[in-house]
């Protein structure tokens, strides 16, 4: 229950308020709302009125109502930091991000060191794709209420992104301790390191056959699991579990294909090479290296071989580019990737472009001459890299489509890969990403390089050497012992990055052939050689 003290107002508003929020607190929306009205009506400018009204409005999932009760309070009160950081929430998650990025700044500069607001900061922050600060924020949030299960969950995941992996189980012991069914947590500790026992593979079957399971909850088990068993080369048992996981995940989840489809139409149309020849001078920064393609690829191990060389950075996957689009498009629709967005970037500056990408990527990049920016989906944006960043260098990195595709829909993604838990699904968004790089290989020749994922793992040296070369870089002997680096690392792959280059996964897809059978015929329909 929330208690104010505002001696300014009369005792009876006082005595109100704490009802309404209690009213909230027990979902009685009804009694909150009719409270509100009374006290609004007595006094417009009752600040924690409004307050109130946007937290009833975020009950009934009313995001116009909350935007415009959050921005009356910051007008009445500009210091209030917990209406700017409900109001930056409420701005990213309908894709403004130019105004959520100017109530997150309100917000930290007014931090009232109120762990709801520092918990909101740390979501907000991931969504930005600054993941250290994010790491900073669930800390200050999870360190001053240790007993709260979403906080201290939410700072083990960004702990386990930024590679902290002690420091991740620790705080899943403390989950564990006052809740051992929890679910996502389970997911974390899977992903966390590799099973070498049947321990909690037997804890996560008994979880998986409860009463009542929702379906979310269902995907991080059976995730964990299948994860669980390939490390146990249990084949048929993790198929089945990945299976029910991506089943479960698909469920809940909305995947728009035929936006997809059309949105990769638009980006063949609109970026030819007559474009590029016609566009303005880009930033003459030469510092960023662009690792992209398909997710769980094998990116992470070209990285790491790259980065390892002391004159490269590794940043890890940032979002700063799409975002940078984003920014300068003024672009408000909560749909990440579409049509209009791709029309929309086609008519900004590269100079711009490259500018703001450097300045939201800044304390990202490090201090050496170059940075890595490993995010898979760049792919979709290389002419408009090549815009703004005309001596930046890019690797494209490539991966049997078989095994490119089955590394995805095995894997559990908090906030993207749509199309990745349905193998038919799965297989023609990889036809659509296969086709555009050919489409960006002919337009643009000479402008990136093409890097097998199998040919590294058969000959990491003369691949190393091939990619610094590129780079226009001396070669150093450390590349071939990346695995050696004790640098974070921000990824999905975090654990596997750890130990040397290894052929385990080329053709890992064939230890399910049968099961995959939809994604094979799916893939040759779309002209794809597997």
């Amino acid at each position: 229950m929330v208690n104010l003290s505002i001696p300014s107002i009369q005792s009876w508003m006082q005595d109100a308020l704490n009802d309404g929020f209690k009213a909230l607190q027990e979902n009685n929306i009804r009694e909150a709302s009719a409270i509100c009205h009374k006290l609004l009506k007595s006094k417009p400018d009752l600040v924690e009125a409004h307050f109130l009204v946007g937290l009833i409005a975020l009950e009934r999932k009313d995001r116009k109502t909350a935007i415009q009760a959050f921005g009356s309070v910051t007008t009445l009160d500009k210091t209030h930091s917990a209406a700017w950081v409900h109001l930056s929430k409420e701005f990213i998650d309908s894709g403004q991000i130019n105004r959520a990025d100017q109530a997150l700044k309100e917000a930290v500069k007014y931090d009232c060191d109120n762990h709801v607001v520092q918990s909101l900061m740390g979501y907000i922050y991931t969504k930005l794709g600054d993941y250290q600060s994010a790491e900073f924020w669930q800390s200050k949030a999870s360190a001053t209420n240790a007993d709260n299960l979403p906080y201290t969950v939410n700072h083990a995941y960004s702990l386990l992104y930024l590679g902290k992996i002690e420091e991740c189980k620790a705080n899943l012991k403390k989950v564990f301790k006052q809740f051992p069914d929890h679910s996502q947590s389970h997911f974390i500790l899977a992903t966390a390191r590799k099973a070498k026992t049947y321990e909690h593979v037997d804890e996560l079957e008994r979880l998986t056959k409860q009463d009542g399971l929702q379906p979310a909850d269902s995907a991080f088990l059976y995730y964990a699991l299948g994860k669980e068993y390939e490390d146990l080369q249990e084949w048929e048992k993790a198929f089945s579990a990945f299976e029910n996981g991506a089943n479960a995940r698909r469920s809940i989840i909305q995947y728009n294909e035929e936006a997809e489809s059309a949105a990769f139409e638009v980006l063949e149309k609109t970026f030819t090479k007559e474009w590029l020849a016609s566009q303005e001078e880009g930033c003459e920064d030469v510092s960023p290296v662009f690792i992209l393609g398909q997710p769980r690829t094998g990116s992470t191990l070209i990285e790491r071989v790259v980065s390892s060389h002391s004159l490269i950075h590794s940043a890890g996957e940032l979002q700063q580019f799409s975002m940078s689009l984003r920014r300068l498009a003024d672009h408000r629709n909560p749909e990440w990737f579409s049509s209009e967005f791709i029309r929309q970037t086609a008519e900004l500056s590269g100079k711009k472009i490259g500018e703001m990408y450097l300045k939201t990527s800044e304390k990202m990049r490090g201090d050496l001459p170059h940075f890595v920016d490993k995010m898979p989906s760049n792919y979709r944006f290389i002419p408009l890299i090549l815009k703004a960043f005309p001596n930046a260098k890019i690797i494209h990195v490539k991966r049997n489509p078989m095994d490119a595709c089955f590394a995805s829909y095995k894997q559990l993604f908090s906030d993207a890969y749509g199309h990745s838990y349905n193998q038919r699904e799965m297989a023609r968004h990889h036809a659509r990403y296969y086709h555009l790089m050919e489409c960006w290989r002919e337009r643009f020749p000479g402008r990136f390089l093409d890097i097998e994922y199998e040919e590294v793992v058969r000959d990491i040296e003369s691949n190393a050497k091939k990619m610094i070369d590129y780079m226009d870089l001396p070669w150093e002997d450390r590349c071939l012992n990346f695995h050696k680096q004790d640098v974070l690392v921000a990824t999905a792959s975090t654990v596997q990055v750890r130990e040397p280059a290894h052929s385990r996964s080329i053709d890992r897809w064939r230890k399910y052939e049968n099961q995959l059978a939809p994604m094979v015929d799916e893939l040759v329909k779309c002209g794809i050689d597997v």
